[in-house]
């Protein structure tokens, strides 16, 4: 399906901004709304930004009409403050979103979660990750990816000195990490943006995807 119409949340960070990039080259794509806080300047033709507050989901509302929705959003506990306010943001807020896309009508929706997300971990990120997975399950979307990259590839406009450090590491671990145990290796941002354009132009039967799995999508 061409001359779809897509919405970006999360556009600033790292696979929010590859992905818009993504988009914009993308032929089945005629109008993206990357949805910001405040305005990027950005010029491109084919994307309309809108600057909201994106907790007004009210507002959201009036500009959800669309075929797909992407959501990219996140954030580090330092940045939070407390593990309340990142429930906040990296549960509720994309939750809150979800649910008045699929009131909007919107059929697609792509979120970005975690490796090792799930539900019942005693990590809090992860056990945050894993409880937006299940409120994005249970939505009526009839085209649904939930996304668990590894560690992130790519230049972020902030810098995460744990994540530098992290990703010298998991480089150096490549070629041991083979197998079951592939899913763990580092992943470019620009690769987990391209899997989850794919997953909405071509459906999977699955809707989970771990790591490994986005490399392969994102190569096709």
């Amino acid at each position: 399906m061409n001359n779809k119409t897509a919405i970006v949340f999360g556009a600033t960070g790292l696979i929010g901004n590859l992905l818009l990039e993504e988009l914009t080259r993308s032929d089945n794509y005629t109008v993206i709304k990357s949805f910001v806080r405040q305005s990027t300047g950005i010029t491109e033709q084919k994307v309309e930004e809108i600057v909201t507050d994106f907790s007004d989901t009210s507002l959201h509302a009036q500009n959800l009409s669309s075929d797909d929705i992407f959501i990219c959003l996140g954030t580090t506990i330092k940045k939070a403050g407390s593990v309340s306010n990142m429930e906040k943001i990296d549960r509720d807020l994309p939750l809150d979103i979800a649910r008045a896309a699929s009131s909007a009508g919107v059929k697609g929706i792509a979120v970005v979660s975690s490796i090792g997300a799930s539900a019942k971990a005693s990590n809090y990120y992860l056990r945050i990750k894993g409880q937006m997975e299940e409120g994005i399950m249970q939505l009526p979307f009839s085209r649904k990816a939930i996304v668990r990259p590894s560690m992130l590839l790519g230049e972020r406009k902030e810098k995460r000195t744990g994540e530098m450090v992290g990703k010298v590491v998991m480089t150096a671990v490549k070629p041991v990490l083979i197998g079951k145990l592939m899913k763990y290796r580092a992943i470019h941002g620009r690769d987990v943006a391209r899997a989850m354009i794919a997953v909405m132009n071509n459906p999977q039967e699955k809707i989970i995807f771990e790591s490994d799995e986005l490399q392969k999508l994102a190569a096709q």
